[in-house]
């Protein structure tokens, strides 16, 4: 019998409307909307379900919107006792993956995702870093443009290795610029800029990575009950302690994406359910393994098409 994960999706996946079918069909899904609005004062659940896009999009406010998403769907599974043997979320998804192995509660989780987001805009002054997309170039070619382009010109480091031949750059933006430049002279089929507000797991980054070990200082973390494969390892953790060093570690360093769905493969993971909005993860971990099981719930008609899919 194979094992199950649960992924978690990070910020880029939102969209308005996300978490509306599970709030109005699920009792325990609409409950977590109301936790959140009331964790954070405001209603979050508002601009999930009606926008306006641009302030969802806003990292202070993506993140904790995707984070509440994620649980309220998770809460349908555990409405019919379905449970992971392992779980792990890109980037902010790792606090996803944290409330759902019961190391974080939701209500600190909502509340240390919002000052995440706060701190990783204010790291930075807008316009002076950038992100952008490598596709069809494999890592070892990139990790070394960037560190020619790096003695040569400024920070710019891998910032996720999502699968074979994607990969996204962060630093600064010149810098980054550069290594895009070069990358598709070596080879890269696209080179894409994100539209986002800041260089993320890069080095510069570091300034909200040290004010982001106060903020988990005030979060309750526990033991995981399940490991988590945490994104700056791609190993599974479970000690609060440590768990706490690897989120403080996560906002400047890059995340091992596709490191962790190999990792989880060698444990004998055959299905890979997406809970959240969007359905990137499931298309990243079919093409680090198209042989295994890679489904995304996103409301819930996905979630009974699931469990139909499953025989449960």
């Amino acid at each position: 019998m194979g094992k199950t994960a649960f992924l978690f999706p990070g910020q880029g996946s939102q969209k308005v409307g996300m978490g509306k079918a599970a709030f109005d069909h699920n009792a325990s899904a609409r409950e977590y909307f109301e936790r959140a609005d009331e964790a954070l004062g405001t209603s979050l659940s508002r601009l999930c379900f009606e926008g306006p896009e641009e302030e969802l999009r806003l990292t202070v406010n993506a993140q904790p919107a995707l984070l509440t998403t994620s649980i309220a769907l998770l809460s349908l599974f555990g409405d019919k006792g379905v449970q992971p043997d392992v779980v792990a979320g890109h980037s902010l998804g790792e606090y996803s993956a944290l409330v759902a192995a019961g190391s974080l509660s939701f209500e600190d989780a909502v509340r240390t995702v919002r000052q995440r987001g706060l701190l990783m805009e204010e790291a930075v002054p807008a316009g002076e870093g950038a992100m952008s997309a490598v596709i069809g170039l494999d890592r070892e070619s990139v990790d070394r443009i960037c560190e020619t382009v790096r003695a040569e010109e400024g920070v710019v480091q891998p910032a996720n290795y999502n699968c074979p031949g994607q990969l996204v750059l962060s630093g600064e933006r010149s810098a980054v610029e550069t290594a895009g430049q070069r990358a598709k002279e070596a080879g890269a089929r696209r080179v894409r800029p994100l539209p986002v507000s800041g260089p993320f797991h890069s080095s510069l980054m570091k300034p909200a990575a040290r004010r982001m070990e106060a903020v988990l200082d005030e979060a309750a973390l526990k033991d995981a009950s399940i490991p988590v494969v945490a994104n700056t390892s791609a190993r599974p953790v479970t000690e609060a302690e440590v768990i706490r060093r690897s989120l403080v570690k996560q906002v400047a360093s890059p995340v091992l994406w596709e490191d962790s769905i190999r990792w989880m493969l060698d444990q004998g993971v055959d299905t890979f359910v997406e809970v959240g909005s969007g359905n990137v993860l499931t298309g990243l971990v079919r093409k680090i393994q198209r042989r295994v099981t890679a489904v995304s719930v996103q409301d819930v008609d996905s979630f009974h098409k699931y469990l139909e899919k499953m025989g449960l």
